[in-house]
């Protein structure tokens, strides 16, 4: 058996040694490609938490203000090019932070101060993947992002934007774009759908203030998509398609000034997994089992010449049927983006819009108000609440939102709430990357919002928020695979607070190449 290392890196795993074995033993010859990464963070700042743009689409590994993180991983990438390939992941983090005070209310104290933090070790990714011909099956705890947005410049995807730690699940679809039969090449689809369970369990009940409120233990989730895309190599493509999500199952808790009030077991059986596939109405005032959210999704992008793009975007949150039919006004994310056909001083700049003020309309109306009206036996209610729900957990894992977190996440909510108290929001995004000098690249991300609470809990005054950041990368020559990031980033205003920080991140990427010989 010869051995072959190049690059070494500082992690070697007992997968590999197994694989190494059982390879030799029965006399295979093969080459064994791994990745390894290992990343140290250290940040300190003003306040309790992160600022937003330093903790935002970051897979919920950085909230506190203070503290030193110990990332590193091995994987092994998936071979599109072959009918038959597979990838594996594994992956953890583990450090000292500093603690955040969260409130809590007790029956025989009223209320205290509960210091909070992340666990001292966890497992951010483990994970396997099959692929054969266009189709790929993947089971366990995987980063993902938006197939949509610019994962490294966008407030995040409305869906599925990998701003939180990642589901445990079992994934299956599309590899990518498919071309359609009988198009020539002029239509292509992709799509995925999975299944995974939630094991926040211990969070949820460390961080809730037990004054008033439910949450959901046990969660299951449920995810699918499905797009179209014209032919990419035009100058112009179009992108179109929807995404669907729904959480249900688990035990719902509720409680009221520090006693639970009530206890509902969710269903958990076959038919509560197809009803999260297909939603039926359960017979019970018209409503729908579980929380269900979607998008519809529309890019455009146009290539000239040069090779630099030029691309719009829409995504259209919906959780009823008034979202889904476009009549909450201009609710949704819209979004510009260029990138430049090569690296240089500007790579890609994105400008985003996002508004959630309108969440099933303007109006509210009973016809019991006013007697002897046209508008008999109707009511018309506005109160869709977005990424919230009255039964099961807001749309978060860890307290960072699944979807877009431009709304202030629940981890931010040091009253001890589990819900988006201000998801009545609006307000402007504006990024840009790009290469200043060789080795040294560069990051800039701003933007301003306020917001007016939520519809059931309104804002006195509006709540506004300006955040910034700066972030610089530099690749070290001499050491192939290290680079140094240093960030700057601050809160500003009545929503997040007025908070400043820095951060170092020393990141190493290296290759191991095993080959194995009898």
């Amino acid at each position: 058996m010869k051995f072959k290392l190049l690059n070494p890196t500082v992690i070697r795993t007992a997968g590999v040694t197994a694989i190494a074995f059982v390879m030799t033993v029965t006399g295979a010859r093969a080459q064994y490609k791994i990745d390894a990464d290992a990343e140290l963070i250290f940040n300190a700042g003003s306040g309790q938490l992160a600022p937003y743009y330093m903790s935002a689409l970051n897979h919920g590994i950085l909230s506190q203000s203070k503290g030193g993180l110990l990332k590193a991983g091995v994987f092994r990438q998936m071979d599109e090019s072959k009918r038959f390939s597979y990838s594996f992941g594994a992956q953890f983090v583990t450090g000292m932070t500093s603690k955040a005070d969260y409130d809590r209310y007790n029956v025989e104290n009223g209320w205290s101060l509960n210091p909070q933090k992340p666990a001292a070790i966890w497992l951010q990714q483990l994970y396997g993947d099959i692929k054969y011909r266009s189709l790929f099956l993947s089971a366990g705890v995987k980063e993902r992002g938006s197939l949509l947005v610019d994962n490294s410049l966008s407030t995040g995807d409305v869906i599925e934007s990998g701003n939180a730690r990642p589901i445990a699940q079992v994934r299956a679809g599309f590899i990518d774009y498919q071309n359609i039969p009988f198009t020539n090449g002029w239509l292509q689809i992709t799509g995925q759908i999975a299944y995974g369970k939630f094991f926040q369990d211990n969070y949820i009940k460390d961080h809730f203030n037990y004054s008033w409120g439910n949450f959901n233990l046990g969660t299951l989730y449920h995810y699918k998509r499905c797009y179209f895309r014209t032919k990419p190599d035009a100058p112009f493509s179009a992108t179109f398609g929807g995404q669907f999500a729904c959480l249900f199952g688990g035990d719902t808790y509720t409680y009221y000034l520090g006693k639970e009030s009530r206890y509902t077991s969710n269903r958990k059986n076959l038919k509560a997994f197809w009803q999260a596939l297909i939603p039926l109405n359960n017979g019970i005032e018209g409503w729908y089992e579980g929380q269900h959210l979607g998008s519809w999704d529309i890019r455009f992008r146009y290539r000239i010449r040069s090779g630099a793009e030029f691309s719009a975007y829409v995504q259209n949150l919906w959780e009823d049927g008034s979202g889904m039919g476009k009549l909450n006004g201009w609710d949704g994310l819209w979004g510009f983006e260029y990138k430049a056909a090569q690296k240089g001083y500007v790579s890609a700049v994105v400008i985003e819009y996002l508004d959630f003020t309108n969440q099933s309309g303007p109006t509210n109306y009973n016809d019991h108000d006013y007697p002897g009206t046209n508008l008999t036996g109707y009511d018309i209610t506005g109160c869709d609440n977005y990424y919230n729900n009255g039964y099961y957990n807001s749309y978060t894992n860890y307290g960072f939102a699944i979807g877009n977190p431009f709304s202030k996440e629940p981890i931010y909510n040091l009253d001890g709430s589990l819900t988006f108290n201000n998801n009545r929001v609006r307000g402007f995004h504006a990024a840009v990357k790009g290469n200043i000098i060789d080795n040294l690249d560069y990051r800039v991300m701003g933007g301003y919002r306020v917001s007016y609470g939520t519809y059931s809990s309104p804002a006195l005054t509006p709540r506004r928020d300006t955040s910034f950041m700066a972030e610089a990368i530099y690749s070290v020559e001499c050491v192939k695979g290290l680079k140094i990031k240093g960030q700057f980033a601050l809160d500003h205003g009545e929503l997040f607070g007025n908070t400043t920080a820095g951060c170092i991140t020393v990141a190493y990427h290296g290759n191991l190449s095993l080959n194995f010989k009898k």
